[in-house]
């Protein structure tokens, strides 16, 4: 095992490198001159050019990556164009938040999809009629979509027009007051403010989780050993929890490496709607404001993350399934 994840760790390097070089290509030929985002009115052409060389742009495109690819690899992101601060202290701010955000929607949508997957292999009829359309109804759905619903829904009309004794933040990751808060206190609210984001990205995934487990279900109730272990006189809720469940993961963890990407690229558009102060938003802000080095590192630390996460899915087969094993 050690020896398969030290050549799956060699065998992503390229591809990471591959990846940091297309982000770096892209975000420098884009339309576009980040040093007149930052220009007051009235400069001269020579400011112009002066402000260009204290961004290093103005050596070929070429040089430029060769500067950025050798700084890269010592730890250093550059400077952001638009914080003037270095890059690596700006997303060590962002990651942390974004990595909470992400993991608690993995794992809401992990636990609801397997549950909700597995009522409707063993509950067919009504119960996996309904479950199927409600979950067809925020499969289709954009997650982003889905978050301005919440908001609306659940933060404005239950403060102003339902009138509810209790309605979820709309935005931030903290409320009003929280430093004067108890540390329960602390806890509290920024769990309030965590849900709907979490939420707004883990029910677009629990719908895929919970089809993909409904069928891998259904495909492992129907085999010998089950019927064997019904024939023993075990109680049903062994026979399914026990034997068929952990059998009918295996497929389910594949979709662990598929939706690492889907929910990095969600957290994007997530953190933006409801001004969660993560990587997501803080690319999409830097995008709009070409910090060029912003951009690059956040990229190519989000690939770097897939590249993980997948690595972590191959490793879980062996876990789930005790027959696979890597030589």
């Amino acid at each position: 095992m050690t020896r398969y994840i030290v050549r799956r760790l060699l065998g992503a390097i390229p591809l990471v490198l591959g990846i940091a070089t297309l982000v770096f290509v892209l975000v420098n030929v884009a339309p576009g001159d980040p040093a007149r985002m930052y220009l007051a009115p009235g400069m001269t052409d020579a400011t112009v050019d002066r402000i260009r060389e204290s961004m290093g742009l103005n050596e070929p495109l070429p040089v430029r990556y060769v500067l950025w690819m050798t700084a890269m690899f010592t730890g250093d992101f550059g400077v952001s164009f638009m914080h003037s601060r270095p890059v690596l202290d700006l997303l060590a701010g962002y990651l942390p938040r974004t990595l909470l955000l992400s993991s608690c929607a993995l794992v809401i949508a992990f636990v609801l999809g397997i549950v909700l997957g597995t009522l409707q292999a063993v509950r067919r009829g009504a119960t996996d009629a309904v479950l199927s359309v409600v979950l067809l109804f925020f499969y289709s759905m954009p997650s982003f979509w889905l978050a301005l619903m919440l908001i609306l829904t659940l933060s404005l009309y239950a403060r102003n027009v339902w009138e509810l004794p209790f309605h979820f933040p709309a935005s931030g990751e903290v409320g009003v007051g929280y430093g004067a808060m108890s540390s329960w206190g602390k806890l509290v609210d920024r769990a309030w403010h965590l849900f709907l984001p979490a939420l707004s990205l883990s029910l677009v995934l629990t719908a895929g989780i919970a089809r993909y487990m409904r069928s891998a279900m259904l495909e492992v109730i129907d085999q010998d050993f089950i019927r064997t272990a019904r024939a023993k006189g075990l109680p049903e809720r062994v026979v399914v929890f026990k034997h068929a469940l952990r059998n009918a993961l295996i497929p389910i963890v594949t979709l662990f490496g598929l939706y690492i990407p889907m929910l990095f690229g969600g957290t994007v558009f997530i953190e933006y709607v409801f001004a969660w102060p993560g990587m997501g938003r803080g690319i999409v802000d830097a995008i709009q404001n070409r910090d060029y080095p912003v951009v690059m590192a956040g990229s190519f630390f989000f690939a770097t993350m897939v590249v993980i996460a997948n690595l972590i899915a191959d490793v879980l087969y062996a876990v789930v399934d005790p027959r696979i094993r890597y030589d």
